[in-house]
């Protein structure tokens, strides 16, 4: 067996059936060995969406996503990809190809320190010398990018590597000094944060991501039932928590929920789940809960009180602590108290809804996400790229189950939602995807629609036209008193005509209705779609401004009806 051979193996030995890539110098001796594998391979158009469809493979699946790339520049185009998986705690292990090893640090054609490169963005690298090494790597890798906070890992192979003959097939785990995640949780401190519980008139839930990666929503209902706590999610947290539920309070941060925003401070315990209290969450930090005791579960120790001082911290994995909390609070008795805040809040969600009128042409985005949301099944996936469409699709999707709405949060990387929803669809091949996008994202990267025709993945694209760079464009004219500087598309391309170009077919939406049927359309025939939805390029979202409090929101939905 040769070292790319072993890389197939191993793969294979963990369960990986699909890789997204792009071949070149480096990596041909791999190539040529998967020539004569069963595994499945995904050639997209640009190595970044490699590493985002590897990472929309993980999101909606749970499992790891694979991607693969060339050396030097083939690698350093999976960095972006590679970060934006770091920052969303998304288990993907990329592999690269490099130059043979005498010829590394001589800079050689197309070589690239691209371990040194990506060291902050990883959790952790390898580079085998030898091709017995291999199987072990691999194994590691997984092993590594799945337990405790998942994220990324980089395999960077050289050439002769890649071909050299093994002595034997030894995947034992390597050992990793210092890497010992804590999943338990302390069971003095979950005692404690029974206590505080229990002290409680206005609790509510705060829940991330973290609890969607240890598949902990069926716990967090459990808590939030049982203590009668409203919950608010992250924008990675949305499907924590069915957002049709009474206790739902829907997105919390700049562009939250109003009612979120505005109750947070009311509480008098929060309970954060799994969830890191990014700037874009909390707002002024020195006016978010202050007068409020702080519950912080969360797997990654350093996350705890680097942002928000925290009352209560304990260490582990969401899944592990709620069960543990849940069977402490058992016999525990709602108080008046509690039921009147709970009432109150869920009186204030309805009164604070969004009221927007629904007919306007231009169309307006809320429209558009409404007719989508009426036509998507819980099981559907909504993957979104970045800027206002994002979070239109945040602020007026609700989301059922977890693993259903996939975006990029951390890193806010343009050109994410399409390559992710192709990862999406091969990890779910069953459930309808609908990729949300700005026309400046998807411009970045519309060649995959290509990907999507060669392998006859029904992917729907829905492209959000204002012909503006929407949420920068947006800033400009709340914060820059409306100069709008290299935010408008002075001539965007026919979409249509694109998408027709790369043999799929497309669709021109202007006025309402007509997305509902078009995408009830392509569901039913299951088939690859573009839908080119031309909206109102003045339509703006309430946000908090750069500086403001939690609950400073500006700009308001414009009521012409009361239509909610």
């Amino acid at each position: 067996m040769r070292g790319g051979e072993a890389i197939i193996e191993s793969l294979k030995n963990m369960g990986v059936k699909t890789i997204f890539g792009y071949p070149g110098g480096q990596t041909i001796p791999f190539y040529d060995m998967l020539y004569d594998s069963d595994m499945e391979h995904i050639l997209v158009r640009h190595e970044q969406c490699a590493a985002h469809a590897a990472d929309g493979y993980a999101r909606a699946s749970g499992k790891v996503g694979v991607c693969l790339a060339t050396s030097g520049p083939g690698a350093t185009n999976l960095v972006t990809g590679i970060a934006t998986a770091y920052m969303d705690s998304s288990p993907i292990i990329a592999i690269t190809g490099q130059v043979p090893t005498h010829l590394i640090g001589n800079d050689a054609f197309q070589e690239a320190d691209i371990i040194g490169i990506t060291m902050p963005i990883t959790k952790h690298s390898f580079q085998p010398k030898d091709p017995d090494l291999i199987p072990s790597m691999v194994k590691s890798s997984f092993e590594i990018a799945a337990s405790g906070r998942p994220g990324p890992i980089v395999i960077d192979v050289p050439k002769e590597v890649q071909e050299g003959e093994l002595t034997k097939f030894d995947d034992s785990l390597i050992s990793t000094p210092g890497y010992s995640p804590n999943t338990k949780g302390n069971i003095r401190q979950i005692k404690k944060a029974h206590n505080l519980i229990k002290q409680a008139k206005k609790p509510m839930i705060l829940a991330g991501a973290g609890v969607i990666i240890s598949n902990a929503c069926c716990e967090l209902k459990e808590l939030s039932d049982t203590i009668n706590a409203p919950v608010m999610t992250s924008l990675l947290g949305k499907g924590a928590i069915d957002e049709t539920s009474d206790l739902a309070l829907g997105m919390l941060g700049m562009h939250g929920r109003k009612v979120s925003n505005d109750y947070i401070n009311e509480s008098d315990l929060l309970i954060a789940i799994g969830i890191r209290f990014s700037d874009r969450t909390t707002g002024r930090l020195d006016s978010f809960v202050q007068d409020t005791k702080v519950i912080h579960i969360d797997i990654d120790p350093a996350e705890i009180g680097k942002n928000v001082d925290v009352d209560l911290p304990i260490v582990g994995d969401a899944k592990n602590v709620l069960s543990s909390l849940n069977k402490s609070l058992k016999g525990y008795e709602v108080s008046g108290d509690v039921k009147s805040w709970a009432n109150m809040i869920k009186e204030k969600k309805k009164d604070l809804l969004p009221r927007v009128t629904y007919n306007d042409v231009p169309l307006k985005p809320q429209t558009v996400i409404k007719e989508i949301a009426e036509v998507l099944t819980p099981e559907s996936i909504l993957t979104t790229d970045v800027g206002q469409n994002q979070m239109w699709a945040a602020h007026f999707y609700d989301t059922q189950k977890p693993r259903k709405f996939i975006s990029s949060g951390g890193l806010g990387t343009m050109g994410f939602g399409f390559p992710s929803a192709i990862g999406a669809k091969v990890a779910c091949p069953d459930d309808p995807v609908v990729s949300i996008n700005g026309d400046g994202g998807f411009l970045m990267v519309c060649q995959e629609l290509a990907t999507v025709h060669d392998y006859d993945l029904p992917v729907i694209a829905v492209v959000l036209e204002n012909r503006t760079l929407g949420m920068v464009y947006q800033w400009q004219t709340l914060l820059y008193n409306n100069r709008h500087s290299q935010t408008e598309f002075k001539d965007s391309p026919d979409f249509v005509k694109l998408a027709e170009s790369f043999k799929i077919n497309a669709e021109r939406i202007t006025k309402p209705g007509e997305t509902k049927e078009a995408l009830t359309s392509a569901i039913k025939d299951n088939e690859s779609i573009l839908l080119d939805i031309v909206i109102d390029s003045e339509e703006a979202l309430p946000m908090l401004p750069p500086g403001a409090g939690i609950n400073e929101m500006i700009g308001e939905y414009k009521l012409e009806k009361d239509v909610i």
